[in-house]
């Protein structure tokens, strides 16, 4: 199942069942959503995400920051990360995020793919720091990337197209039923930088 070319309405649920997404395409103009990118490329302290599997510990191209209302830590991939304090271009997105979404956050997950042979795999945000069945709002800027689910025991798929300055948000019960990831694509050569609000648990 894919959903391209749909005019973006945040009523409706993009999943079938078990999860709820919405997406809210564009809600920052083209001007604004510049300025954003070109702030969050010179002013985040971007380092290169680690993960440990099968006991290796693997570094990867795609950078990563950790922000949030105080220095929580976030454990993810077998690695630890303590967050940094809010920049005054995350406390405004944060700000217009709950604004459109009725929901409240106190970090943020950030990531900086450099093209678009930078990925993620499949996976859940499932993670014990987070509150469960909680809203996780995503901001997309820069190059416009394919965003895909996959329902766990269904294998029903769902595509979504994130646009430059873009607003999707999962809650309910999609951590729990649905994977999701970036597909990695050779057709695309421009960065894309996606910031996830998040509630963690304290």
């Amino acid at each position: 199942m894919q959903l391209f070319d749909i005019e973006a309405d945040p009523a409706v649920n993009y999943l079938p069942y078990e999860g709820t997404v919405h997406y809210y395409g564009k809600v920052l103009s083209r001007l604004e959503a510049d300025h954003y990118f070109e702030m969050l490329m010179k002013n985040i302290a971007w380092e290169n995400d680690q993960a440990i599997i099968f006991g290796r510990k693997i570094i990867t191209k795609r950078k990563v920051a950790w922000y949030g209302d105080r220095g929580f830590e976030y454990t993810y991939s077998n690695i630890n990360k303590y967050a940094l304090p809010w920049t005054i271009e995350l406390i405004e997105l944060k700000t217009l995020v709950e604004k459109l979404t009725g929901e409240t956050f106190n970090s943020c997950l950030l990531n900086l793919y450099h093209s678009g042979e930078e990925g993620m795999a499949w996976h859940s945000d499932d993670e014990i720091d987070l509150i469960k069945n909680g809203a996780i709002a995503s901001l997309s800027f820069g190059a416009e990337r394919k965003f895909a689910f996959k329902h766990k025991q269904t294998k029903e798929k769902v595509d979504v197209f994130l646009e430059h300055g873009s607003l999707l948000v999962m809650k309910d019960t999609t951590q729990t039923y649905w994977l999701h990831r970036l597909p990695p694509t050779k057709k695309i050569f421009t960065p894309r930088i996606n910031l996830t609000f998040r509630t963690i648990v304290e």
